[in-house]
């Protein structure tokens, strides 16, 4: 055992050897000095927290030190009332404050008492009260705000667990100072008890015992019985001080004399109008310049210092931030951080730092605000925040999109132009710079502002630069949707379906499906634009099938067909009406023989040849409704749908497949185009 730990313990022993063993009177004004540190101690270090849970061990303090004190006055009492003296401290308390004069000397103990029991004590007692009451009543607040940062992901299992106990120090904490104060309190009234037990049985000790007078008597036993209130109401003064100052004290990043400093004294033109209040005092009442004047003049003064800022050297300040950047690059967790990738970033060259300048005009920020609620709605999944940063390594018109830290698309502005999508006749009216609309590769021309209206006049449609970087930006995180959805965004999107359906999300995860598989799923959809918003009935039809079996891919098609309402909705629009290029019952067959059957899952094993083939003529029915102006729509049976949009995702993976059963039975299907092969 440590010899803090024996110190303590030996402490509390002869605390209760106090109420039994009388003490001599030397080592009796030892401990009351002893009892008068420590409890300035405990002030000085309440004033110096950032936080009360800094002083967690407090309350318990408060009741060994008040028993401590107790122990005292019965040590005290016993030497008044048995020896007629009490040691050096207490007579020289009680002749220091009487003065020569009883009767001034039991007033000050009075006043002593009163303040402690009615002003300091009482307030502590009733702000405890409350602050435990408010604590606990707040606890399942901060324990659900807790969990929801965890499943977030914007705290660690460890952090977690870290606040989870605070919030419980902090109820527990809060919970002993009420009862704490409770001991301050009847502390106050055992003063006044054990002051009028000394004086009177004093006054009869001193006549009957000692044959002194009533006034010797009085005169003796009241100077001593006040040294003795005085010298035991001075610690308890000060410990009921720092038990309001716990108790009132709030979370700070700083302890209490810089709170009151910077906050009592960061107005300085209210410094002014102070210095100038007290100074009419002076000067137009009988109170008089000499005494208001020099705390005017102080006021002014500090007002002054405050307002004047310190001259700092340049080349101080630059060597300071270079020490700081080299001190936070030489630090492990400054090495840690350059791991970190974010999932969107948007560099832009110098010449179009205006897009995001607030003061230049630049909404960008704001559109991105934007684009992210759009997605939301659309794709079912929230996008990450975009990192927006300008890059000197871009020409000054240039603009990149990187997705988790690889470059994904590159195009180019010019901030004085507008873009000009061609309406495919009279070209050659309009003048200007030719280049391709980056979103949907159609071709266009950036045009001045004069020739805006007559390039409107000709039907074309005419696009300002932030819309044309805006709409890039949409289409771009749509086609890579399914790469920013991990298994802790899918975590997000699983915690926030168990809010409202907690039966669902048990049948799914994590069993017979984990994370990772409802993100494969997830992810399928997205990469095929389908949005994931309708959570409730995927996670339904993995309940449903899931234990029938594991393959991401089979439940995916599952879900698609689920999900047959929103899909048609999607390729129809509202006229009810589906144009399709369908595959020859050829060629259906020809993929359906070529799947082959494994143990984790089935796969197209088709001849290049063959399937060079199917590809070309795809290629050449989908070119054909291009030519019709419009989407070009594959539709197969459910059987081989799957594999006929892996054969064709690398080479035409802007044309959706989709199968009989994912369409409506009310919807009009109008096939235009059929693929056949030799």
């Amino acid at each position: 055992m440590k010899v803090r730990d024996i110190s303590v313990l030996v402490s509390v022993i002869l605390i209760v050897a106090m109420l039994i063993i009388p003490l001599p009177t030397w080592l009796l004004s030892f401990f009351i000095i002893v009892n008068i540190t420590l409890a300035l101690l405990v002030l000085l270090i309440s004033m110096n927290l950032r936080e009360p849970l800094d002083f967690s061990v407090f309350p318990s303090l408060i009741l060994l030190l008040t028993l401590f004190r107790l122990g005292l006055n019965v040590s005290t009492t016993r030497a008044i009332l048995g020896e007629g003296h009490a040691g050096q401290v207490v007579e020289a308390f009680g002749t220091f404050v009487i003065g020569g004069d009883v009767l001034v000397g039991f007033v000050v103990f009075l006043i002593l008492v009163i303040i402690q029991f009615i002003v300091i004590t009482k307030g502590s007692e009733r702000v405890s009260e409350v602050a435990a009451r408010f604590t606990l009543d707040a606890m399942p607040g901060k324990q659900m705000s807790i969990d929801a940062d965890l499943n977030a992901g914007i705290i660690s299992d460890a952090q977690a667990k870290e606040r989870r106990d605070k919030v419980a120090r902090e109820a527990d904490f809060y919970g002993s100072m009420d009862g704490a104060t409770k001991f301050v309190k009847g502390d106050a009234i055992a003063g006044i008890v054990i002051l009028l037990i000394n004086i009177i049985f004093g006054i009869i000790i001193g006549m009957v015992q000692q044959d002194l007078s009533l006034n010797e008597a009085s005169v003796k036993y009241t100077m001593l019985t006040v040294g003795d209130g005085i010298v035991s109401q001075i610690p308890a003064l000060l410990l009921s001080t720092a038990t309001g100052l716990i108790v009132t004290r709030s979370a700070s990043n700083e302890n209490f004399s810089a709170d009151v400093t910077a906050q009592l004294f960061n107005y300085p033109k209210l410094l002014y109008v102070a210095a100038g209040t007290i100074a009419t005092l002076g000067i137009f009442t009988p109170i008089g310049i000499f005494l208001t004047f020099p705390v005017a003049g102080l006021l002014i003064f500090a007002a002054y210092k405050m307002t004047i800022k310190p001259q700092v050297d340049p080349i101080e300040v630059e060597e300071m931030e270079q020490e700081v950047e080299t001190n936070e690059m030489k630090s492990p967790e400054a090495i840690v951080k350059l791991l970190e990738v974010d999932p969107i970033e948007f560099e832009f060259g110098y010449g179009l730092i205006p897009l995001a300048d607030v003061s230049q005009g630049g909404d960008l920020l704001d559109r991105i605000v934007m684009i992210r609620r759009q997605l939301a709605m659309e794709l079912g999944m929230v996008i990450p925040v975009v990192r927006v940063r300008d890059n000197v390594q871009l020409q000054p018109n240039e603009y990149c999109l990187k997705i988790k830290g690889n470059e994904v698309a590159r195009g180019e502005l010019l901030l004085d132009h507008y873009l000009a999508l061609s309406p495919g006749y009279d070209e050659e009216s309009i003048v200007g710079i030719d280049t391709v609309e980056p979103s949907f590769g159609l071709p266009a021309k950036w045009i001045s502002e004069e020739m805006k209206e007559q390039a409107e006049m000709f039907n074309y449609t005419v696009v300002d630069p932030p819309s044309v970087v805006s709409t890039h930006m949409t289409e771009l995180i749509k086609a890579h949707a399914h790469e920013l959805l991990g298994r802790q965004e899918t975590k997000n999107l699983i915690d926030h379906v168990k809010e409202t359906y907690p039966i669902l999300v048990e049948e799914v995860t994590p069993s017979p499906l984990s994370v990772g598989d409802i993100q494969k799923v997830l992810a399928k959809l997205l990469m095929e634009k389908v949005s994931i918003r309708n959570l409730p009935t995927i996670f339904e039809t993995l309940a449903d099938y899931g234990r029938l079996t594991t393959d991401t891919d089979v439940l995916t098609e599952y879900v698609r067909q689920a999900l047959a309402r929103q899909i048609t909705k999607q390729y129809s629009g509202n006229n009810g009406v589906i144009k399709v290029i369908t595959l020859s019952g050829k060629v259906e067959k020809i993929i359906a023989d070529s799947i082959q059957q494994m143990e984790h899952g089935n796969y197209l094993s088709i001849d290049p040849m063959t399937s060079q083939a199917i590809i070309q003529a795809v290629a050449q029915e989908a070119e054909k409704v291009s030519l019709m102006e419009q989407s070009a729509i594959l539709l197969c049976s459910p059987a081989v749908r799957m594999h006929v949009k892996q054969l064709l995702e690398r080479y035409m993976p802007t044309v959706p497949v989709l199968s009989y059963n994912e369409l409506e039975a009310n919807i009009e299907v109008q096939s235009v185009g059929m693929v056949t092969i030799e």
